[in-house]
């Protein structure tokens, strides 16, 4: 290696670390002051004067907390569950199944992803409305499920699968449904575990749409039980950052733990055509 490439190298690994810094810093000031009494919260320092746990006792104590999370967890799993079954079912029809109208319909899905999500917040409320889905679990997890990321991802990826094996197990006697089940899903873990993380962490941050869904405090996920807090405790940070906490700790770990299934899938996704 030339001392070019290594002033080069040394360079970047420098502008990482900075900007992992900056981006880690945030988290780091928020799990820390979540430890500080309430007249210390404010006080500037990252690292706390007095450790107190008193906040996170409150958070599960004086507030059903643990509902709020659990309502998250079982939304955010049966909507990431169902949307890798049926996301893996049309992205392999769409990449490896010929039948007529296949490209448009894959641009229409494609395309979906140009609209936002407040232009079509009022036509999905009306349309939950007509169903009786407004204020229920099903309200909360049928209009959530698809994704046309999920499916556009996927296809790229079985665009790569090689035909070989296909044709190996359409020898063999297996019909579409067959191959899709044996080999198709047992191929597609690292990408599928990579949309658990997206999936997981999208529904697990939601908030405008449950806001608008629900109007029960039994339905009522994390995130709009943390805006609850700063509607409450305005002035009590201490609390507020205490519940951001707990909620950011399921998602680190998850990240955490598929961070290697996430890159390779990025990598052996590509943008094949």
């Amino acid at each position: 290696m030339t001392a070019e490439n290594r002033a080069r190298r040394t360079g970047l690994t420098v502008v990482a670390i900075v900007l992992s810094a900056i981006t880690v810093f945030p988290v780091l000031w928020m799990a820390t002051s979540s430890l500080k009494p309430r007249d210390s919260v404010t006080d500037g320092q990252l690292i706390p004067r007095e450790v107190t746990f008193d906040n996170f006792v409150y958070v599960f104590t004086e507030v059903p907390f643990a509902r709020y999370m659990w309502n998250s967890f079982f939304i955010s799993a049966v909507i990431t569950l169902a949307a890798l079954l049926f996301h893996s079912m049309a992205a392999y029809a769409l990449a490896r199944l010929k039948f007529p109208g296949r490209e448009p319909i894959f641009l229409s899905i494609f395309a979906t992803l140009l609209v936002s999500a407040p232009v079509v917040l009022i036509p999905l409320f009306l349309v939950a409305k007509e169903l009786h889905l407004l204020d229920s679990y099903a309200g909360l997890i049928i209009p959530a499920i698809f994704n046309a990321f999920g499916i556009f991802l996927l296809r790229q990826f079985y665009l790569g699968f090689p035909r070989e094996i296909e044709e190996a197990a359409i020898v063999d006697g297996a019909g579409h449904w067959r191959i899709y089940w044996s080999i198709v899903l047992p191929m597609s873990k690292p990408i599928l575990a990579a949309l658990t993380v997206f999936f997981f962490l999208a529904n697990w941050n939601a908030f405008v749409w449950p806001l608008v869904a629900t109007s029960s405090e039994e339905l009522t996920v994390v995130q709009l039980g943390i805006a609850s807090f700063q509607t409450q405790y305005a002035s009590s940070w201490n609390y507020i950052l205490a519940a951001a906490t707990v909620a950011a700790l399921p998602m680190l770990a998850l990240f955490f733990a598929f961070q290697r299934q996430i890159v390779e899938s990025i990598k052996t996704s590509g943008m094949k055509s």
